[in-house]
């Protein structure tokens, strides 16, 4: 079994997939910013995207690693991952290591991009800049519990009675659950057929943000939540908003809204011929993080 290397191993996608390589066989190291406090599966090894030095004692004899980091929240992002993808890609092929995984973002390359998912599409040639092969899995909004897109929808449902959302709202989208994204992180590594190729990953339903918060409303409470369009709302009015009513903080809140008015949807499956399986209904995805943020709330 090859070692493994996870960047973000605290993160929202990064503590799942870790445990996940893990119960496959894997020897597994998981690099966060601070090791000391780090109780999780695999070795702990510190290392930080943005300090290139501390990047070669974790990727010594390293032949796969996840990319799973960004800079949502700081206002500067786009430079921000620029530079660290780079130094990422420089210190994996140094290194020797075979094959880079990257989660990236949903969106046809012929689309008016926003700046969150042009810079996902630049990161995905920067890791594979040094010459490092990239598999690419590109997603729109991840449904478990922790993920910011997620936390967003989980908390308009339990803390609003009825939603005044704007027009782009009726923006079609592809979400897709946790368990299937671990499926495939897991499926892409070290797979011949999966190395230096982009796949674009999604759940079987194709949904606009209005339908997601309603189907999200029934399986938590039953009801569906009264939702109003307006045809005027900014991104930057939004995403005050959304500072508001939920705890995501306005600058990440903004960065992810500038996106939704971009329709991101999976037009190729060649995905499953990696790894085969029949992707997890949008309402079973709501169902099971919802499962996993109460179980969460009681732990807390």
């Amino acid at each position: 079994m090859p070692r493994i290397l996870v960047t973000g191993a605290t993160g929202f996608i990064g503590r799942r997939l870790v445990p996940a390589l893990v119960e496959e066989g894997h020897e597994v190291r998981a690099m966060t910013r601070n090791a000391a406090s780090y109780d999780g599966n695999g070795e702990a090894v510190q290392g930080d995207v943005h300090d290139p030095a501390s990047l070669t004692e974790p990727m010594a004899d390293v032949e796969i690693a996840y990319y799973l980091v960004h800079s949502l929240d700081d206002k500067d992002f786009e430079q921000k991952d620029a530079d660290a993808a780079r130094a990422f890609g420089e210190a994996a092929a140094d290194a020797g290591v075979r094959q880079i995984i990257y989660m990236g973002g949903l969106g046809n390359d012929d689309q008016e991009l926003s700046a969150h998912l042009r810079s996902r599409r630049e990161v995905e040639g920067l890791l594979g800049e040094a010459g490092v092969p990239v598999t690419v899995l590109r997603a729109a909004i991840v449904v478990g519990d922790g993920g910011i897109s997620w936390e967003i929808t989980r908390q308009l449902v339990k803390k609003l009675p009825a939603m005044v959302v704007p027009k782009w709202a009726q923006t079609r989208t592809q979400p897709i659950a946790l368990d299937d994204v671990i499926r495939y992180l897991v499926g892409v590594a070290d797979h011949d057929d999966a190395m230096g190729r982009v796949f674009e990953i999604g759940g079987p339903d194709q949904l606009s943000y209005i339908e997601m918060l309603r189907i999200a409303s029934e399986v938590d409470t039953g009801s569906e939540v009264p939702i109003i369009t307006v045809p005027v709302l900014t991104p930057r009015l939004s995403s005050y908003w959304l500072a508001l009513v939920t705890d995501v903080d306005a600058t990440t809140g903004r960065n992810l809204i500038d996106s939704m008015g971009t329709e991101v949807v999976v037009s190729e499956h060649s995905i499953r011929e990696i790894v085969p399986g029949e992707p997890l209904s949008y309402a079973e995805a709501v169902r099971r993080a919802l499962e996993d943020s109460r179980a969460s709330d009681d732990e807390g």
